[in-house]
């Protein structure tokens, strides 16, 4: 299938060929897209907003808040929503319906894939029930991880609310914790339970508060490491894969969700922001954030563009109010963006076409 950049390539355009950009379709694959004029987005990671990518029918299909979305090597768009009556939608990448299921899940909330012995399986959090499960990508539950809580990890009235998984290179499960006692939790593959790192606290930069995501992050293949996600604190903390804490990176004024890591870039959705004078937490700011190889943030869709000045990152805002609260990003092989958002009024997922 030839991609968007296949395209650029063939008819020159990359090398000062004679068609114009704006004479060439923004998504080739399918050309009734209804994309905005406006582009968002700084340097080489601009997009054109699709709205109505992945709208349905809210009788036959509904969603609550539309929380993850990852890809399967088929290409196909899984799509995570915390309505029970389909807890996950299926789309191919022009936004039409495949499939849907369900597990019943009132709270589905994190949705990781992770490919083991040639097939490919989902991580599904519930952090309202404290449920953490592996299906199949039919919805078959092959595993469900032991909350904390009943195994003895915590104490009797601690909380447990998981908000996201990563598989480490070995199999190994990361749980965050994010709605509940702020713990990164390490298993082994068959849900056996290694350690805990991490907790809440505000002054402890080896700490959370609100540790709403956790990523593999293997841009370096010799030194892979954890990403995760301190919410309440506007950043994204690196540990080893044994949970020692090696640094954070500051985000001002971005209420991060979780890392979403692509080749060399990292892409977050920003569920809440700030505004000019007002630098507490506010609802209805959200934009995406987009990081290179060195950590440093290079693009806002929707928001700000980011500044350095003498090597720290200035404060950065909502800048068009296209989106709500981003929940996540999810990326496809022609780099576009697919946006899930909360508390939207029930809306279906967006997608940012980069031109």
């Amino acid at each position: 299938m030839t991609t968007r950049r296949d395209f650029i390539k063939k008819t020159g355009m990359g090398t000062g060929g004679v068609l114009a950009m704006s004479s060439v379709p923004f998504y080739i694959n399918n050309p009734k897209a209804n994309l905005g004029k406006e582009i968002i987005g700084h340097g080489d990671f601009r997009y054109r907003v699709e709205v109505g990518w992945g709208d349905l029918d809210p009788k036959k299909h509904p969603v609550n808040n539309c929380h993850e979305m990852v890809i399967d090597k088929k290409g196909r768009v899984f799509m995570l929503t915390d309505h029970a009556k389909n807890n996950v939608l299926v789309y191919n990448k022009s936004g039409e319906l495949l499939h849907s299921w369900t597990l019943n899940l009132p709270g589905a909330h994190g949705l990781g894939i992770h490919e083991e012995g040639g097939a490919e399986f989902l991580y599904i959090t519930d952090p309202s029930l404290g449920r953490v499960v592996k299906t199949d990508l039919e919805g078959r539950v092959v595993l469900e991880v032991a909350s904390p809580v009943s195994a003895g990890i915590y104490g009797e009235h601690a909380p447990f609310r998981p908000t996201e998984t990563a598989i480490g290179p070995n199999g190994d499960i990361y749980v965050a914790d994010g709605y509940g006692s702020q713990y990164i939790l390490q298993y082994d593959s068959k849900g056996n339970f290694i350690r805990k790192f991490g907790g809440d606290s505000f002054l402890s930069k080896e700490k959370f508060k609100q540790a709403h995501g956790v990523a593999l992050d293997n841009r370096d293949p010799s030194n892979p490491t954890l990403l995760c996600t301190a919410r309440i604190k506007n950043s994204f903390k690196r540990f080893s894969l044994e949970g020692e804490f090696l640094e954070d990176y500051y985000m001002p004024g971005l209420f991060v969700s979780r890392p979403v890591i692509d080749g060399d870039n990292v892409y977050s959705g920003v569920c809440f922001g700030m505004e000019e004078g007002n630098y507490n937490l506010q609802a209805n700011k959200g934009f995406v954030t987009i990081l290179d190889k060195d950590n440093k943030v290079i693009s806002n869709p929707g928001g700000t563009e980011p500044v350095y000045e003498n090597g720290k990152l200035k404060l950065m805002f909502q800048e068009t109010p296209i989106f709500k609260h981003c929940h996540d990003v999810c990326v496809d092989n022609d780099k576009n963006l697919y946006v899930c958002q909360w508390n939207a009024g029930g809306i279906y997922p967006y997608k940012l076409h980069r031109i």
